[in-house]
Order: C-alpha cells, then sequence, then structure tokens
C-alpha cells in the first residue's frame, strides 16, 4: 500500500445513495474511470481512492473520508487540489472539508509569526496592519497616504488586492515611491513600517517585481493564490527566500473549499507566512468557530493569521480577547474614514493594540 493522503469531504445525499456516492468520489478523484476497466491489480490496490469512512452529520449531510495515494501528488501544490477535489469540485453537493496530509509533505512557510514580530519590535503584542486605497490614487498620492499611516505608527502597510501594474499606478513607481515615502517617515520618527506590495501578473511578471520590491529594501510580498495560483505561490516561496509572503484571500470563496482548510492549512502548507481572512461579523460571512479553527490552524503551521474585512477600531480590544495576541490586526477603510485625522486615528489603533 502507498502513503496516503485523507481527504475529508461534507456530501449533501440520501441516506440510501450515499454508499454509492461516496465511491464515486474516491474514483473520481483517483483513477477517473470504470474499474473494470483496470487490469492492473496494484493500481487496484494503491492508486484507486478508498472509502475508510462515512459519518451522518444530520440534515442530509454526510461527512465522507477518502484515502488518497500520495504518488499521485508528489510536491505539487496544484497538483494537491486537483486530486483532492479538482473534478468533484465541479458537483455543487460537495465541499471539500479537510485534507489530511503525509508528514513534510509540503515545506510551510520561512519566516512566519516570530520573523514578523522580530522586524517590528514586538516581542508579545498583536501586530498591526493598514491598506492602501482605493484604486485610482498615483504613486505619489499612495506615498503620501503612506506615510500618513506610517506617522501614526503602524507596523505594516499592505497594498489593496485590487492595485496591481496599472497605467495609473505602475508597480515599480509605486513601489519606489512609498519605499522611499516610508525611509523618510523612519528617518523622522526612528521606527520603519514595512510595505507588502501586491503582485499580479504571470509569474515572470511576479518574479520580476518582487526583485524590484527587493532592490527598495522591502522584505515582504503579497499575492492571492486563488487567483495567481497555488504553484505560483511556492514557486516564489522557494524563489525569494529571504521575503515573507501575504497570501490574501481574493476568489477563495469560489473553490467549495472549506475556509479553514484552504486559508488556515494549504496556503501555510504552499509557504504563506502570513494569511489573510474574513473575520466574523464584518462584510463577510464566516462563523466564529471556522475563524478560530483557520486562526489557530495558520500559527500550528507557523503562519501569522490576519483577520480582517469590515473591522474598526471599536472592534479592537473584542478581537484581541477572541483571537489572541499572536495576531495581526488589519483596519483598512474604517481609519481612511478619518481623513485629515487619519494620522491621529491611526495612532489610536496602535495605541489600543499595544495597551490592551
Amino acid at each position: 500500500m502507498s502513503e496516503r493522503l485523507h481527504a475529508i469531504y461534507h456530501v449533501r445525499a440520501e441516506a440510501s445513495t450515499i454508499a454509492v456516492r461516496a465511491r464515486g468520489i474516491a474514483v473520481e478523484q483517483s483513477v477517473e474511470m470504470p474499474l473494470s476497466a483496470i487490469e492492473d491489480s496494484s493500481i487496484l490496490s494503491d492508486i484507486v481512492g478508498q472509502v475508510e469512512n462515512i459519518t451522518d452529520q444530520g440534515n442530509g449531510i454526510f461527512t465522507v473520508r477518502i484515502a488518497l495515494a500520495a504518488v499521485t501528488i508528489g510536491d505539487d501544490a496544484g497538483q494537491l487540489l486537483n486530486m483532492a477535489f479538482g473534478n468533484t469540485s465541479l458537483h455543487d453537493d460537495v465541499v471539500l472539508h479537510d485534507i489530511l496530509l503525509p508528514p513534510n509533505a509540503f515545506p510551510g512557510p520561512k519566516h512566519g509569526l516570530k520573523s514578523l514580530r522580530a522586524r517590528c519590535g514586538a516581542a508579545t503584542r498583536a501586530l498591526t496592519c493598514s491598506a492602501l486605497k482605493p484604486q485610482g490614487l498615483t504613486p505619489d498620492a499612495l506615498a503620501r497616504l503612506a506615510a500618513r499611516f506610517a506617522r501614526g505608527g503602524v507596523d505594516f502597510i499592505k497594498d489593496d488586492h485590487g492595485l496591481a501594474d496599472q497605467e495609473f499606478s505602475p508597480f515599480a513607481t509605486r513601489v519606489g515611491a512609498i519605499a522611499a515615502a516610508l525611509r523618510a517617515v523612519a528617518r523622522e520618527t526612528g521606527r520603519l513600517t514595512h510595505y507588502i506590495p501586491s503582485l499580479s501578473g504571470d509569474l515572470d511578471t511576479m518574479r520580476r517585481h518582487a526583485r524590484l520590491a527587493r532592490d527598495e529594501g522591502l522584505a515582504c510580498i503579497m499575492l492571492a493564490p486563488m487567483i495567481a495560483g497555488v504553484t505560483t505561490l511556492r514557486a516564489l516561496a522557494r524563489d525569494f527566500l529571504d521575503m515573507a509572503i501575504f497570501a490574501h484571500p481574493a476568489l477563495s470563496g469560489a473553490a467549495r473549499i472549506a475556509p479553514d482548510l484552504l486559508i488556515g492549512k494549504l496556503f501555510p502548507a504552499f509557504g504563506a507566512d502570513a494569511v489573510i481572512f474574513p473575520t466574523y461579523g464584518g462584510r463577510f460571512g464566516y462563523s466564529q468557530a471556522t475563524c478560530q479553527n483557520l486562526a489557530n490552524t495558520a500559527r500550528a503551521l507557523g503562519s501569522l493569521p490576519i483577520p480582517a474585512g469590515g473591522m474598526t477600531l471599536a472592534r479592537v480590544p473584542e478581537i484581541l480577547d477572541f483571537y489572541g495576541m499572536d495576531t495581526m490586526l488589519l483596519i483598512g477603510g474604517s481609519l481612511l474614514d478619518a481623513k485629515e485625522r487619519l494620522t491621529e486615528e491611526t495612532g489610536r489603533f496602535v495605541h489600543a493594540v499595544a495597551t490592551h
């Protein structure tokens, strides 16, 4: 028997049909053909997916655990998603709930919480972050905005994920202007706010832009793995060992993969040092249980959880009590709404986190 990974699905079905449905998923996600047509006994025993367990969760939902041959995946992140959920994702009665990976199947993050804390000189408190918005601003305008955030004392500033290599804000010009502005503020205050530019485009473009960011003295980059591809995340993690990678959740809701699995486990396993996710009670619908499990799973793999999505200054104590201090809080639009008082409101955010 070859080494196995275990995919766990939530399947909507009638009790009378779930056994057949489970076997169908096992075949679909392994050999994708009639078993009667397979003459090689080793393929039947070692490669064909095996239904290990079916549990009735009630309300017409069953948990199905299937063992898949690890040799069909190797160390390819994209192939892992393909073998675990490629064809079955096309059936709207199935959600990929979890994947139990073989030990050391993927390398995990290189930097993570400890390294990001060290960059900020923050031994125990939660970290702080905000975002540069909206799209349409020029590089100089974004640089001025970044400087105002930095004077408020925030640890990190990231690009809005919609910022790309656009005519109104070319990547190289934007990154150079913002990095220079943050260095200037650091000379005034003695404290550097770290900038996280958002990468977009194909892998060659992302590599070129990551090198530009590194040349500007930056040590962090961000991408959306479900848009760029999880293999791109792995490639950048391998090629830029000195840079921390932040994973953005854009398009993560389109795959019917449980968010605590996709964002909390797989993104870190593929090399994300920090994972941004929509927290409960904001603009998105994740439950408290999903958010807690996602954050705990990410931390267990060495990645920093970053709850976001409709965060406000008033919620800082609640969010810190819920997630604990091994967290980065991201507040974007709520701070920007302060307008001319942006630096002061950012300072209030930083103080609220530091003194909680």
